[in-house]
Protein backbone atom coordinates (compact mmCIF):
# COMPACT_ATOMS: atom_id res chain seq x y z
CA UNK A 1 0.00 0.00 0.00
CA UNK A 2 1.20 3.38 -0.77
CA UNK A 3 1.56 5.94 2.05
CA UNK A 4 -0.58 8.68 2.16
CA UNK A 5 0.61 12.03 1.24
CA UNK A 6 -0.47 15.85 2.12
CA UNK A 7 -0.25 18.75 0.41
CA UNK A 8 0.25 21.84 3.09
CA UNK A 9 -0.30 25.32 0.95
CA UNK A 10 0.50 27.50 3.87
CA UNK A 11 2.52 30.60 3.07
CA UNK A 12 3.09 30.90 7.12
CA UNK A 13 6.18 29.36 8.15
CA UNK A 14 4.79 29.33 11.47
CA UNK A 15 1.47 27.27 10.93
CA UNK A 16 3.87 25.07 8.87
CA UNK A 17 5.66 24.02 11.55
CA UNK A 18 2.54 23.88 13.77
CA UNK A 19 0.93 21.79 11.60
CA UNK A 20 3.81 19.83 11.64
CA UNK A 21 4.02 19.41 14.96
CA UNK A 22 0.50 18.49 15.35
CA UNK A 23 0.32 16.04 13.03
CA UNK A 24 3.69 14.12 14.32
CA UNK A 25 2.37 14.65 17.81
CA UNK A 26 -0.61 12.71 16.92
CA UNK A 27 1.05 9.90 15.34
CA UNK A 28 0.41 10.92 11.73
CA UNK A 29 3.81 10.69 10.21
CA UNK A 30 2.39 10.94 6.61
CA UNK A 31 4.30 12.26 3.99
CA UNK A 32 3.69 16.25 3.92
CA UNK A 33 4.37 18.34 0.96
CA UNK A 34 4.25 21.97 1.61
CA UNK A 35 3.97 24.46 -1.35
CA UNK A 36 4.65 28.27 0.28
CA UNK A 37 2.23 30.15 -2.35
CA UNK A 38 -0.64 29.20 -4.82
CA UNK A 39 1.71 29.15 -7.63
CA UNK A 40 3.80 26.64 -5.74
CA UNK A 41 0.91 24.46 -5.21
CA UNK A 42 -0.80 24.56 -8.83
CA UNK A 43 2.97 23.52 -10.03
CA UNK A 44 3.01 21.12 -7.99
CA UNK A 45 -0.61 19.53 -8.67
CA UNK A 46 -0.78 20.40 -12.42
CA UNK A 47 2.91 20.26 -13.54
CA UNK A 48 4.75 22.73 -15.56
CA UNK A 49 6.60 23.11 -19.09
CA UNK A 50 9.82 22.24 -17.08
CA UNK A 51 8.12 20.00 -14.65
CA UNK A 52 5.57 16.96 -14.18
CA UNK A 53 3.31 17.33 -11.40
CA UNK A 54 3.79 15.44 -8.68
CA UNK A 55 1.72 12.41 -7.67
CA UNK A 56 -1.52 13.11 -6.12
CA UNK A 57 -1.88 13.65 -2.48
CA UNK A 58 -4.73 12.04 -0.30
CA UNK A 59 -5.72 15.28 1.15
CA UNK A 60 -5.09 19.13 0.83
CA UNK A 61 -4.62 21.73 3.04
CA UNK A 62 -5.30 24.93 2.01
CA UNK A 63 -4.78 28.48 3.20
CA UNK A 64 -6.79 30.77 1.64
CA UNK A 65 -4.63 34.07 2.30
CA UNK A 66 -1.55 33.57 0.43
CA UNK A 67 0.80 35.38 -2.12
CA UNK A 68 1.06 35.54 -6.00
CA UNK A 69 -2.40 33.40 -6.13
CA UNK A 70 -5.23 32.96 -3.33
CA UNK A 71 -6.57 29.96 -1.72
CA UNK A 72 -9.66 30.62 -3.00
CA UNK A 73 -7.96 30.60 -7.20
CA UNK A 74 -6.12 27.92 -6.06
CA UNK A 75 -9.39 25.60 -5.39
CA UNK A 76 -11.25 26.84 -8.49
CA UNK A 77 -8.41 25.81 -10.57
CA UNK A 78 -8.07 22.25 -8.71
CA UNK A 79 -11.87 21.75 -9.50
CA UNK A 80 -11.52 22.44 -13.07
CA UNK A 81 -8.93 20.34 -13.70
CA UNK A 82 -9.62 16.56 -14.44
CA UNK A 83 -6.52 15.06 -13.01
CA UNK A 84 -7.37 17.16 -9.42
CA UNK A 85 -11.04 17.67 -9.74
CA UNK A 86 -12.05 14.27 -6.97
CA UNK A 87 -9.12 15.81 -4.88
CA UNK A 88 -9.90 16.10 -1.11
CA UNK A 89 -9.30 19.86 -0.31
CA UNK A 90 -9.85 21.05 3.28
CA UNK A 91 -9.60 24.77 3.79
CA UNK A 92 -7.65 25.58 6.93
CA UNK A 93 -7.57 29.59 7.33
CA UNK A 94 -7.76 32.10 9.90
CA UNK A 95 -10.72 33.74 8.05
CA UNK A 96 -14.12 33.36 9.46
CA UNK A 97 -15.32 35.71 7.29
CA UNK A 98 -18.71 34.36 5.95
CA UNK A 99 -17.93 35.02 2.30
CA UNK A 100 -15.05 32.81 2.05
CA UNK A 101 -16.74 30.41 3.56
CA UNK A 102 -19.81 30.35 1.31
CA UNK A 103 -17.00 30.84 -1.25
CA UNK A 104 -15.13 28.04 -0.76
CA UNK A 105 -17.81 25.33 -1.00
CA UNK A 106 -19.51 26.86 -3.74
CA UNK A 107 -16.04 26.07 -5.30
CA UNK A 108 -15.93 22.69 -4.37
CA UNK A 109 -14.23 22.85 -0.99
CA UNK A 110 -14.34 19.64 0.77
CA UNK A 111 -14.47 20.91 4.49
CA UNK A 112 -13.78 24.39 5.66
CA UNK A 113 -11.96 24.52 9.26
CA UNK A 114 -11.06 28.25 11.07
CA UNK A 115 -7.56 27.59 12.37
CA UNK A 116 -7.53 27.85 16.12
CA UNK A 117 -5.25 30.48 17.73
CA UNK A 118 -4.75 27.96 20.49
CA UNK A 119 -2.02 24.88 19.79
CA UNK A 120 -3.74 22.49 22.20
CA UNK A 121 -6.86 23.40 19.92
CA UNK A 122 -5.02 23.66 17.00
CA UNK A 123 -2.83 20.43 17.26
CA UNK A 124 -6.40 19.08 18.16
CA UNK A 125 -8.57 20.23 15.27
CA UNK A 126 -5.17 18.77 12.84
CA UNK A 127 -5.22 15.44 14.51
CA UNK A 128 -9.16 15.28 13.77
CA UNK A 129 -8.67 16.26 10.54
CA UNK A 130 -5.58 13.86 9.81
CA UNK A 131 -7.44 10.67 11.21
CA UNK A 132 -10.96 11.45 9.19
CA UNK A 133 -8.89 12.89 5.52
CA UNK A 134 -6.11 9.52 6.19
CA UNK A 135 -7.63 7.24 8.21
CA UNK A 136 -11.23 6.37 7.94
CA UNK A 137 -11.59 8.28 4.55
CA UNK A 138 -11.59 6.21 1.41
CA UNK A 139 -10.38 8.73 -1.15
CA UNK A 140 -11.40 8.75 -4.83
CA UNK A 141 -8.36 7.20 -5.81
CA UNK A 142 -7.75 4.64 -2.88
CA UNK A 143 -8.64 0.88 -3.36
CA UNK A 144 -10.55 -0.79 -0.50
CA UNK A 145 -8.60 -3.98 1.20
Amino acid sequence: MKEKTILLVEDNSDDVALTIRALRKNNLLNEIIVARDGAEALAMLLGTEEQPPIRLPELVLLDLNMPKITGLEVLQRIRANERTRLLPVVVMTTSDEEKDRVESYRLGANSYVAKPVEFAEFSKAVMQLGMYWLVFNIGPYQTVN
